[in-house]
């Protein structure tokens, strides 16, 4: 049996077969909402809606008790009025059941009955053997199953940043933002809510088996099982790049989040220390925490804290110089080679320092192969920025010029934007030196489309390019100290 087979996530992540309770044919109900998200994303599996009185919801035959059904599911989604999951749960138990979403919060997060309410349905799930997540959570999406059993559907495009949060809406709402600066989804998201059974640790094991994943970020506002989230941590960022955001460290976090999940948080500085003997990179918003994961589940590792700059424009240019600075991220000068290797592609007005302002070059087609081949073979650097300007229209406007038919243009255009694009990805593979683009264009440009969708992580500012590469050198460094730690233990 596999690693992630094991975990207590694997049939929440993976079901083959679903019990739905709280899904009708009102179509404003949550239960009925979470279930259009669920057909809507062209899940695969067996679907069994539970309903006391409807004989079909959503043209799906549904059952009067859990008992009725025909098979024991894989998982049970319960979106329920809080006086009856408890009971609900146990009659799950009671089937067979043994994994479970409860999406209903009036539990521990809130005063009066709340917690008690809390402490039954643990009390129910230990006496059946039932791991579940929440209460009040907003459910979990694996973009590659097609299943999302969440309130939003999604482009669901496979994607390869897994996610475990305290806060529901960064993942429904990062549907739409990940997929328009990035072209994916989650490879795997999971709310949590109040993490009464399955916490953090558990997902960061999960997903460190998950052979989807290759980076994982966490929204938290606080730590339950202190031991087994460094434990699980550690040993999942020897192999794969962890990033958290964590919000809590203020006063007015700290209520915030009590309010939120019940969740008591600590000091900013403890975190801090948590998250370094972590092997964790800490990101200190929202965009830095899916920068990070993009980048690092993008590119290789550098071997040191250098790169070089490729630039149209000197104010960008300045800017990314600016914002490596600031990002502990040096840059050397061109070799004499380089310089020289240089001077066949770029013009007189061109800058061949660090950053390399090209200003126009007299092949536009060399900005994607000839010249950063030359910048990716300079040994003092061990990474490259570049920043992209291309437009499709750029495109056409030079083969009008050229004198080629119009009716030939619009698959010229294309190819002539695939090729560019796959030169980059292909010099980014074979160098195994981290590219990173920025750009203030977006997905709708084909060249930034292009260059995402083979691999070529493309952010949207140069300081946040800085910053993801400054991310990739400190993933780089605690994961050399974990190693070492590693071997020093073991002798």
């Amino acid at each position: 049996m596999s690693a992630i087979s094991k975990s207590p996530l694997y049939q929440i992540a993976r079901p083959e077969s679903i019990a739905i309770f709280g899904a009708s044919n009102n179509f404003s109900s949550m239960g009925t909402i979470i279930l259009n998200a669920i057909l809507a994303d062209g899940y695969e599996g067996r679907i069994f809606p539970v309903h006391p009185k409807e004989k079909r919801v959503l043209n799906l035959g549904a059952y009067s008790r859990v008992g009725d059904l025909p098979e024991v599911p894989d998982l049970a989604i319960i979106v329920l009025p809080t006086k009856i999951v408890a009971e609900t749960l146990r009659a799950c138990g009671e089937k067979g059941i043994r994994r479970a979403i409860i999406v209903t919060a009036g539990f521990g997060e809130v005063g009066g009955e709340g917690p008690a309410r809390q402490e039954e349905i643990k009390a129910i799930a230990r006496q059946y053997n039932i791991r579940f997540t929440g209460p009040n959570c907003i459910g979990v999406v694996n973009s590659h199953m097609k299943f999302n059993a969440t309130f939003l559907s999604s482009a669901c495009r496979p994607g390869f940043i897994g996610m475990a949060s305290q806060s529901g809406s960064f993942i429904t709402q990062m549907f739409d933002y990940l997929d328009t600066r990035f072209g994916q989804g989650f490879s795997t998201g999971f709310s949590l809510g109040n993490e009464a059974d399955i916490d953090m640790a558990d997902c960061i094991r999960y997903l460190g088996a998950c052979p989807d994943t290759r980076a994982i970020a966490l929204y938290i506002e606080s730590i339950r099982r202190g031991r087994e989230f460094i434990e699980a941590a550690r040993e999942v960022a020897l192999t794969k790049p962890i990033v958290a955001f964590y919000v809590g460290g203020s006063e007015t976090g700290k209520r915030a989040c009590l309010s939120h999940t019940g969740a008591l948080a600590g000091p900013d500085r403890l975190y801090d220390g948590v998250f370094k003997q972590s092997g964790i990179i800490r990101a200190r918003s929202v965009e830095e925490m899916f920068d990070f994961c993009y980048a690092l589940g993008s590119c290789h590792l550098p071997k040191g804290n250098s790169a070089l700059i490729q630039t149209h424009s000197g104010g960008p240019g300045a800017a990314a110089a600016d914002a490596c600075g600031r990002s502990g991220i040096e840059l050397p000068a061109l070799s004499q080679a380089t310089m020289e290797k240089l001077g066949a592609y770029v013009p007189h007005t061109a800058s061949v320092k660090n950053p390399v302002d090209l200003t126009f070059t007299k092949n536009p087609l060399d900005y994607f192969k000839a010249i950063p081949e030359i910048l990716l073979q300079d040994e003092g650097a061990d990474s490259l920025l570049i920043y992209f300007l291309a437009t499709e229209a750029m495109v056409h406007r030079a083969l009008v010029s050229l004198g080629v038919p119009e009716a030939e243009i619009e698959a010229q255009v294309k190819k002539i934007v695939d090729d560019q694009c796959a030169s980059v990805a292909e010099l980014m593979a074979s160098h195994g030196k981290p590219t990173l683009g920025f750009s203030f264009l977006t997905r709708q440009n084909p060249f930034i489309s292009g260059l995402q969708d083979k691999g070529v992580p493309v952010l949207a500012s140069p300081e946040r390019a800085a910053r993801a590469l400054g991310a990739l050198v400190e993933y780089g460094r605690l994961r050399g100290k974990l190693a070492r730690s590693k071997r020093s233990s073991s002798v």
